[in-house]
């Protein structure tokens, strides 16, 4: 899965709460990303997928008024390692 979430009521930069976010995705035990527009985090379920849009939401809910969030999500049941076999995958063509 790659989201983001921010929240949009507190000015141009978000930063600080975007960390917060990182910090509790880094806690959990899933491989993840930062990236540039993003997290990608690798879960094995859609429902560990969801709990951990889940968990982010409720770390901006008592500071924000609204919170954008978009995901993308790419299911494949059964399969680890995905996030780093499609990267390693492009670069060898």
């Amino acid at each position: 899965m790659e989201f983001a979430l921010f929240p949009m009521d507190k000015g141009e930069h978000v930063s600080q709460y975007v960390k917060q976010v990182v910090q509790m995705v880094d806690a959990l035990p899933y491989d993840s990303q930062l990236t540039s527009m993003g997290t990608i985090v690798e879960c094995n379920t859609m429902d560990e997928c969801l709990s951990v849009l889940s968990k982010a939401n409720a770390l901006l809910e008592p500071v924000a008024q609204r919170i954008y969030c978009t995901a993308k999500f790419d299911n494949k049941p059964g399969k680890t390692d995905q996030m780093m076999h499609k990267i390693e995958a492009v670069k060898g063509m």
